[in-house]
Formats: C-alpha cells, structure tokens, sequence
C-alpha cells in the first residue's frame, strides 16, 4: 500500500463520521465505559497539550469499543470567560461571535486527529440551552439553602473589572492581565460547599485505587480538617471603654490547647471589625492606619508568602485561665477567611508567632518541653510533648492535657470542642458580561428573590458595547429592568454572572443524557444512573484541587436532588505530564510551541498520535523531539510497506506451531507478548509507550521470518492493538487485508509461549565458552556430548576432571 496520510486519513474521518461510528447506545443492557477528557477552553488553536489529553483519552475509548462496551467518549466547549471580553475589547469583535467561531475551528483541528467523540452530545457552555439547565439547577440550590448572599472582601482587579479567586492572584497580580489586585468590600453568591466538608473529606477514601494520590493529598489539604477548642477573649475594661463598648471579647480557635499557658500576645486580622472601628474612629495613629491599609490592599495569598508584618492596636484581652492581660497586634499573616480572623499567639511552639514575636521583640514562654528537643528560645519547639509552666496541667502529655483543658474550658463554659475546616464557602460572583447570569431578581417589595422556571433562561442581551470599563449588565439600558416573579412589581435583575467553575461542575452529568431529551431535561436519571460515574477521566495536574473539588461537590449535591445516584463523580483519575519543548513549558511568550496542524500537514495525525503517545507515559513530563517525530512516521510506513507480506483473508489462519521455524516461532511470540502487554497497559496504567515498542519488536520479528500465515496472523493481532493509538492506517489494512472494520478482543495463543528448546551455556573452567540450543526433553548423557562438541577447541589435549550439568541453566567442564 502506498502510505499517504492525507488521503487515508480524511477517508475514514468521512466513513465514521457518516456512519455515526462513535455514538453511544440507548441499548443500558449492555456494559458501559464513559472515557472523559477534560473539554477545552475555545481559545482560538488546539496546542500540543491539547493534542496529548485527546490522544490518550481516544486511545482509552477506542479500545473499550473494540471490545464492544457501550462506549461514551464525548467532547465539549467550556466557552464561557475573561478571555472572550478581553478579545472583544482588543479586536471590536462580541465575545459570542468570536467564541463560536473559535469553537469551530478547533473543532476542524481536533477532527483531524481522528478522535472517535460522539458527535450528538456535543455542546458549549455558553448554548442558552446549558444556562437554562445550569439556571435551574441554581435556584434548586437557593432554595435548599445552599446559596446565600454576603458582603465580605475580595480581591479585585481593576482592570478586568471583576473579582479574582484567591488561586487567580499570582504574587499580587491578575492572573489574566498581571495588574495589581486591591482587596474590597463586595456583596456576592456563596454556595454552601462547606456543608459537604466532611462527606467531601471521607469520600477521598472511596478514591484511593482510582486517583493519583499526590491529589488525593492536595484535596484533603485543602480541605483541612482539625479539631480544636473555641474560646473568646474577653476585652479587657480599659479596652471596652477605648472601643466604645461596642465589643467584649472576640473568638479564636486552637488546634493546640495544651499550648495556651504559652500565650503571649493575639493578633488580628487587618479587615476585622475591632481593626476597622480602631481605624474608622481614629483611635490609633495615622501611620499606624496608613500600614494597616497598606496590609488590606495585599491578596490573602501573597500575604501567606510575605515576611511577617505587625501592628500594636494598644487593646488587650484577658487570659481565660491565668487573668493576664494579653496585648492586641494586627498582623498580616491573619486572614479574615479563617477561623474568624483572631488568633492566640504562642511563639514558643508555632514557627509563625516565633517569628512575629522575634521580629517585635515580644515575650516567649515555654509551655511544652520534649525529648527530642530542648527549647532554648532561639527557635520554637513544635512537637507534642509533657507540660510546663502550665499550672496544674504541668506534667501532662499534650494529648492528655487537651482532652482535659477542653474539658474543663465546657465545664466552667468557656470554650468548647468544635471542628473546623480550612475549606471555605465557594464565591461564584463575577462582575463581568460573557459568564452566565445569576438568576436572582431584587425586588423592594419581596427581596431577594430566585426567577420562575418557566422564565428561564435569563439570557444575555447580545446589544453591548464590550470597553473593559465595568459590567455591561449593569449600565445596559433595559435588560436589568424586570417585574418580580412573586409580586409583579417592578424589579432588577441581579447582574452578577456565575465563575465559569460552575458550568464545569457539572458537564460531565450533562452528557448522560441523550440529546433528544435535552430540552425538557437537566438530566434523565435512568441515563446518569446507567452512564455514571466517569469511567476514566484525563486531564491536567493544575485542576487538581479546584475543579475535581468543586466536581464532587456537585455531584453530591445533585444526588441530593434526586437527579442522580452517584456519589463522586470520576472513578479513575490520570493527570497527563505537560508537553516540554527544551525543558521548558511550550508558550507562545516563549517562542517554543509546536503547531500541531504543520504535523498533521507534513506526518498525519496517525504520526502526531503514535509520538504523543510513544514518547513518554501519560502521567509523565514529554519532551518534544522533532527526530522521534520522523521515527515515528517511519514505523507507520514500514507497518503499511510490509503489509504486502500478509495474505488477504476472510479467516484468519490455522497455524501448526510445533511445524513452524525457529524464527517464525519468535514472531509469534512477539506478537502475542505485544498483545499480552496490551492487555496490561489498558488495565492498569496507559503505559502505551511500552505497546507500541512491544509492536516494534514484533513487526521485527515478523519481517526475519518469511511464513504467509505467519505474517497474516501477525498483522491482524498488531493492526488490533495499534488500532486505538493510530487508528486511520489501522482501518485501511483491515479493510485490505480482512474486511472492514475486524477489531475486536483478542485472545492470548498459550502454546507460543511454550519453548521447545533451551539455550545452555558452556563453559570451561567457570569461564563462559560458547552456547548450545538443545531439546528440553534431551537427556544429560545427550546434552554433555553436544557440549563437548561445541568446546571442543578449548578441552582440546586436555584431560576433562569433571562435568557438570545443572538442569536448564548451564554446563560447565572442568579441565587440567
């Protein structure tokens, strides 16, 4: 066959395309495999990080196919975001134009690797037809009071007009545009994933086989659960009366109790209220108000990596057990998000206060004392040890000494045990226009309230102006402008839109559903029951925490609404390593990236998938090598040159082993191993660099021996298991060779892995001589003669003292 990749490889993207190859059945008798790649963003061009998610999740579905699962392998569009209104203000194009447009180039690029995603389930984020879903499912949440409304401050970029996560402020900087952030006090939509914290944490157990357990990890860490002891610091008098007696004492939380006789000093966040009401009423110096500002204007990340700062705020608290007073400081390392924003301070055993408390000169008293290290004020001791200084706790282990300090803080009521999570409520407001809009109606008369279900969807108005200047929601004209769905009168919309986290929180739900029902339904239950959970899920090591959580979070929640019975969403997890290019990251500000359409222009895409797939496991970094590239389009040409050797067949063969060649019989082994490492490679792993070497290696063998039946049974094994990784030559040699469309599972031939012969070495006084290849079943008599025969040039005129056989390993002839 005369390999042209072009021609091939558009006729049998035609033939499956026509012929509906890849679609699912509505058959749920059958047994399924739901293989998911994490959708893309529509950014413009597919790059090579896109190339390889899809690859590996094609490979993992077409292979499932061919072994006739009901396969669901879909693919769609997380097409709401920033970057289609920054494209908007730069270009003087509307965000939906260019995001469909984008949507269908990249749709012609991902074709043309051949993937196999089911054609009748694709959509966008951005359809009016997912935000009417996505709408419902919102107020569905509001109404179970998982949504609520606050103010608190958030980071701001000015810029973009909108508010940023904590995760999308990089060293005080937007993550999108890299101005600086400012912290303010905004009003937003919070959902209630802190009501999951717990299932959230104990589910990661359910996991453990599936996911990598670096995110396993990363999940448990953040959502970082600890129990402690809650107290209040009770203001000291003079204190009161500085703060007007508006305030008597504040809270903390301690995961360390046995610590508290360590307490030298409290800190404040820079937004707590005690702060603001110090700084509003010009209790505290003009600097001092100056600085703290200075601190709130740093994102709560940044202020995590930053050196420790600090301030006195001239207030102090009363000691619950020892009645000292205990001064007041803001510090920068105190986040209002946290554990209300107060902290009881214990420089002797916490490496954050030590380091305040050095940098202030601040005092510091020993608590806790341990084996392992004597504290000697040079630097805090962390371990749990025994008590001191401690009252009548001294003498104590720590454990037992927190269970009893608990105790009797409840006792005498001031504190008590609680448990508390790092997680924190997901805010979802963006104040930004290509999002989908929150679907809540202000109303003077009735608040806040949700809109009806049958005035859904709250579509954007496509007449804006898109200046980068604040919301377009909100200076448009009339589209804020409603009635109130419970009285009728006049109303606002809300014109906040949602974090595009939300539309990726449940997608993967979506394409249970077959497209038919899709108007009527968010899901059908009978088809998420059957579909869910994904099978396999493929995608990037950067949503690790983020997306996987908020993912779960979703899928309990919808579990609880009846719309489905899973419990997590993914069952197995593979985070693809990044695409290198000279050890770097490939970027286009570093001038490194790799077009995957020249590829497929100059190689195929067949040659795009085998070196994606061939140069480096999945989970693994891959470094780009153009020479490999070559390599690899040189296999796929020599396996379609050599093609000629195999007979066309509308059976594959009967082959009599034990008749054939010693190198025929290597072939076959050769093959049979490559299908056994198959097997493997699909169960555990996606090692598919070790196929495809192991279908190197058989091609090999099959071209050092020269038996038709050999040959024919050799390449309908190899275009089997090549099949999922370069499809497109694979079809065309079936369809040559066998008919079309032979792949199917394959069973493993025993008897080639059988040896009928043995290789002995022999050597002459321990030094290794020659070898021999002998009969298993020869006699020792036999195999000795035949040994002596081979060494005879080196026992020649010398006398034999002793041979030695030991039973299929060797042969060794001692000698004067």
């Amino acid at each position: 066959m005369d390999y042209n990749p072009s021609i091939i490889e558009q006729k049998w993207q035609n033939y499956w395309n026509e012929n509906s190859s890849h679609e699912p059945s509505n058959d749920f008798s059958k047994e399924k495999k739901y293989i998911l790649s994490m959708f893309p963003y529509p950014s413009g061009r597919i790059h090579m990080g896109h190339v390889r998610n899809y690859t590996i999740g094609d490979a993992i579905a077409r292979n499932f196919r061919k072994q006739d699962f009901n396969v669901l392998h879909p693919i769609g569009w997380d097409s709401f975001g920033m970057p289609a209104e920054n494209a908007a203000i730069k270009h003087g194009i509307h965000p939906k134009k260019w995001t469909y447009e984008n949507i269908d180039y990249m749709k012609k690029e991902l074709n043309s690797l051949g993937l196999s995603f089911s054609k009748t389930r694709e959509f966008a984020t951005s359809d009016e037809l997912y935000t009417k879903h996505e709408q419902h499912i919102f107020i569905e949440m509001f109404k179970k009071g998982l949504v609520y409304q606050k103010s608190s401050t958030l980071n701001w970029c000015e810029t973009c007009h909108t508010v940023l996560a904590n995760e999308q402020v990089e060293e005080g900087c937007c993550w999108r545009c890299d101005n600086p952030v400012e912290q303010r006090q905004m009003p937003g939509y919070y959902l209630k994933i802190t009501d999951y914290a717990q299932e959230l944490l104990d589910d990661c157990k359910k996991l453990e086989k599936g996911w990598p357990s670096q995110v396993l990890t990363m999940q448990e860490n953040w959502i970082g659960r600890s129990e402690g002891l809650e107290f209040d610091f009770q203001l000291s008098d003079e204190s009161k009366q500085k703060l007007g007696n508006n305030f008597d004492a504040y809270t903390v939380f301690t995961t360390r109790p046995d610590t508290i006789y360590g307490v030298t000093y409290t800190a404040l966040a820079p937004e707590h209220e005690i702060v603001k009401y110090l700084m509003k009423n010009s209790l505290i110096s003009e600097e001092k108000i100056k600085k703290i500002k200075e601190m709130q204007a740093v994102g709560s990340r940044e202020r995590a990596q930053n050196e420790k700062e600090g301030l006195s705020l001239e207030i102090d608290v009363i000691h619950p057990l020892t009645g000292e007073k205990v001064p007041v400081w803001v510090a920068n390392f105190v986040l209002i998000e946290y554990g209300g924003g107060a902290v009881m301070a214990v420089p002797a055993h916490d490496e954050r206060d030590f380091e305040f408390a050095t940098k202030y000169d601040l005092p510091i008293i020993q608590s806790i004392e341990n084996e392992k290290n004597s504290f000697d004020g040079t630097e805090p001791t962390t371990e749990y040890g025994k008590l001191v200084n401690s009252d009548k706790y001294t003498g104590m282990t720590s454990k037992k000494a927190q269970k009893a300090i608990i105790y009797d803080f409840e006792q005498n009521e001031l504190g008590k045990k609680v448990i508390n999570f790092k997680l924190r409520d997901w805010g979802i407001s963006r104040q930004r226009y290509w999002g989908a809009p929150i679907p809540m109606i202000h109303c003077k008369k009735c608040g806040l309230v949700p809109e009806a279900i049958e005035n859904l969807p709250v579509a954007l108005p496509s007449d804006v102006d898109i200046t980068g200047e604040g919301n377009p929601l909100d200076t448009h004209p009339t589209w804020k402008h409603t009635k109130c769905p419970c009285c009728g009168e006049d109303a606002l919309r809300e014109t906040d839109t949602m974090d595009t986290f939300f539309q990726s929180s449940w997608y993967f739900m979506r394409y249970t559903t077959d497209q038919s029902m899709w108007e009527d339904k968010v899901f059908d239950k009978k088809s998420s029951d059957y579909w869910m959970n994904v099978d396999q899920y493929v995608g990037g090591i950067e949503h690790a925490i983020l997306h996987l959580l908020y993912a779960r979070f979703f899928t309990k929640v919808l579990r609880d609404m009846g719309y489905s019975s899973a419990d997590e969403p993914f069952e197995n997890l593979l985070t693809q390593g990044m695409v290198l290019k000279d050890g770097s990251k490939m970027s286009k500000s570093k001038g490194n990236t790799i077009d995957p359409d020249a590829i497929i222009k100059q190689y195929g895409a067949d040659t795009a998938r085998l070196f994606i797939l061939f140069a480096a496991p999945p989970q693994k970094e891959l470094e780009w090598n153009d020479s490999a590239v070559e390599g690899a389009y040189k296999f796929i040409k020599r396996l379609s040159d050599r093609s000629e050797n195999a007979q066309v067949v509308k059976e594959i063969p009967s082959i009599d082993h034990s008749s054939l060649s010693k190198e025929s019989k290597l072939a076959r082994k050769k093959v049979y191993e490559a299908l056994k490492k198959s097997n493997e490679v699909f169960e555990s792993g996606y090692a598919f660099n070790t196929l495809i070497a192991a279908s190197m290696e058989a091609l090999n063998a099959l071209h050092a021996q020269e038996n038709k039946d050999v040959w024919t049974e050799g390449y309908f094994v190899l275009l089997n298991l090549l099949e999922p990784i370069i499809p497109h030559t694979c079809w065309e040699l079936s369809q040559n060779l066998f008919g079309l469309n032979n792949f199917k599972k394959l069973e493993l031939i025993e008897e080639v892995f059988v040896e009928s012969s043995i290789v002995l070495p022999i050597t002459v006084n321990g030094k290794k001589r020659t070898e021999i290849e002998v009969a298993k079943d020869l006699s020792k008599d036999e195999i000795l003669t035949l040994a002596k025969e081979a060494a005879s040039k080196w026992i020649e005129d010398k006398g034999i003292i002793k041979e030695i056989y030991v039973p299929n390993r060797l042969v060794n002839l001692v000698v004067k």
